[in-house]
């Protein structure tokens, strides 16, 4: 798990089985449930109308690559990896 001001970064490991998008709503519902109970007044302004999370999502599968590579992929997200990306996070992060 990583990520910036405006998105996340979760490494997750779902059986072919699951939905995406049920497992994707339940993760939101239930994290967006506990945010909203302990951080309710911090978060208020910050809101999509009266909902926590966008309703969009991103699935991207990882399917061969060695999970060493992934868990350094989103540890880096973190980082921006020029001046243009430093920038533009410093921008998102006084919005």
């Amino acid at each position: 798990f990583n990520g910036e001001a405006d998105h996340l970064h979760l490494l997750v490991i779902c059986p072919p089985q699951k939905a995406l998008s049920h497992f994707i709503g339940k993760l939101k519902g239930k994290s967006a449930y506990v945010i909203r109970k302990e951080f309710a007044e911090d978060i208020a302004d910050k809101l999509w109308g009266s909902q926590f999370w966008s309703p969009s999502y991103c699935v991207v599968s990882c399917g061969g690559a060695p999970l060493d590579i992934v868990t350094q992929y989103i540890t880096d997200q973190q980082r921006p990896t020029s001046e243009k990306g430093e920038q533009q996070s410093r921008r998102l992060r006084r919005r």
